[in-house]
């Protein structure tokens, strides 16, 4: 999953965003989707790194998971594509689907809306970036971490 250091959301914006390199003014984003469009994201727009992100959990060590390994669980228990209708699920079918692969969520901190995003990301991931569900080769998981 560190191809996820790679995929951003940028607040105000659908979808998600390769990152390609920083410029002066801000960093130069590709679409993920079709168009493969680029654009320049401005410093003062709200850019979260999906490696970044994580879930609430209740009962667990560090109280968060990785979005990276939410999405290896779906990609285990779902397969390539989320079949949910999220514009016209209910919330209680939202917090059913994360309850399957992520149970004892935080069902106080983690919002319908969240459920929504984590699916349309994955969908969007298994679409158009599917290397990144592919497991580390052997020289990358030899690799001594970088500081």
């Amino acid at each position: 999953m560190e191809l996820l250091k790679e995929v951003a959301n940028i607040s105000g914006q659908s979808g998600l965003y390769r990152i390609l390199k920083p410029t002066r003014t801000g960093v130069i984003v590709e679409s993920l989707d079709g168009k493969k469009a680029r654009s320049v994201v401005g410093a003062n727009a709200r850019v979260s790194v999906l490696k970044d992100i994580s879930v609430y959990m209740a009962n667990h060590q560090d109280n968060a998971i990785p979005l990276g390994d939410i999405f290896l669980a779906i990609r285990e228990k779902h397969g390539e594509k989320v079949d949910i209708n999220v514009k016209n699920s209910t919330d209680a079918d939202l917090f059913d689907f994360l309850d399957s692969v992520a149970p004892d969520f935080d069902r106080e901190k983690v919002f319908a809306s969240d459920v929504k995003k984590m699916i349309n990301w994955y969908n969007i991931l298994s679409t158009n970036m599917p290397d990144v569900f592919s497991a580390p080769t052997e020289v990358e998981a030899e690799k001594p971490a970088e500081a």
